[in-house]
């Protein structure tokens, strides 16, 4: 027989957890789904309000795929109308899906009881948009890098899908989060590895921006904010999840099996399920950490 090791030793031998074992067990990365279930370009892993996970291109691009989180099976909610390619899932109040299509240069809404998909918002100044994050008002704000010249737009869509240009003249543009209080934005910039923050106010403008975090090497994808307001950052290329604290000192880094690590989302029952999309590996992995996700 194998010997028995720290948590699992414990538990069978009627043993008490340490502190430290209990610890052991968090930060530890598992697949959920099988590799090369999605295509190169998973990405934008949410959760609606009944708990289905809902991941980008799966099986190929222009879909988005219904996850089982308890077997890691899927299948295809909805495919995409005119060779659109979504790269972020969000869901508002009323539990509609949006969808930033690079390919159409839109914002598209599906309605999750008819599957209809339509454009809630289109601009030809758009570039790439890329990642969306959403306030407790139904306000949108979306990334919008321009890969090739290394620049990047802000956005902020309101209700009814009115665009607002809120910045200009930024580098790559990329993953973006709300703190928990939705009174800071954070926005990373992948080529010139570094996390902005913005304060925001009560009718979304964005002000007082001022550097957050900055890293030598490798790139930054999504982010995500857990209820301590704790930003998770896919740090694409290295292949972990970097914690930070409110104040932009690392906390630690989440080692994943992949490297290109594209975005996340906190899920499960308690919300403390950290589920990762990896693009080189074509699957979602997950790990377990102490505070629940915002």
């Amino acid at each position: 027989m194998q010997k028995l090791t720290g948590l699992m030793a414990a538990v069978l031998l009627g043993g008490t957890v340490s502190a430290q074992q209990k610890e052991a067990a968090l930060y530890q990365a598992q697949d959920l789904t099988a590799e090369n279930m999605f295509s190169q370009n998973i990405e934008g892993p949410n959760f609606d309000k009944e708990g289905n996970l809902y991941v980008v291109n799966f099986q190929k691009d222009g879909t988005i795929g219904k996850i089982n989180t308890k077997d890691g099976s899927g299948q295809v909610f909805i495919t995409l109308p005119d060779s659109s390619v979504a790269n972020s899932v969000v869901f508002n109040s009323q539990g509609n899906m949006y969808l930033p299509d690079f390919i159409g240069h839109n914002v598209l809404e599906v309605n999750m009881r008819t599957k209809k998909v339509s454009v809630y918002m289109h601009s030809a100044q758009f570039s790439q948009p890329n990642d969306l994050c959403i306030n407790r008002k139904d306000q949108l704000f979306a990334s919008d890098p321009n890969w090739k010249a290394q620049t990047g737009q802000l956005w902020r869509i309101d209700k009814g899908g009115k665009p607002v240009l809120l910045e200009k003249d930024m580098g790559t543009i990329n993953g973006i989060a709300l703190s928990p209080d939705e009174k800071t934005l954070y926005i990373n910039e992948s080529v010139q590895r570094k996390i902005w923050k913005y304060d925001v106010d009560d009718a979304g403008n964005v002000h007082n921006k001022r550097l957050f975090a900055q890293f030598p090497d490798f790139g930054f994808d999504g982010m995500k904010c857990d209820k301590a307001g704790n930003l998770y950052a896919a740090r694409w290329g290295k292949g972990v999840i970097a914690i930070l604290s409110p104040d932009g000192k690392l906390q630690r880094e989440v080692p994943l099996k992949g490297k290109q690590c594209s975005n996340l989302v906190f899920g499960g029952k308690d919300k403390k399920t950290v589920y990762v999309t990896l693009q080189d590996r074509k699957c979602v992995e997950m790990f377990r950490v102490p505070v629940a996700g915002k």
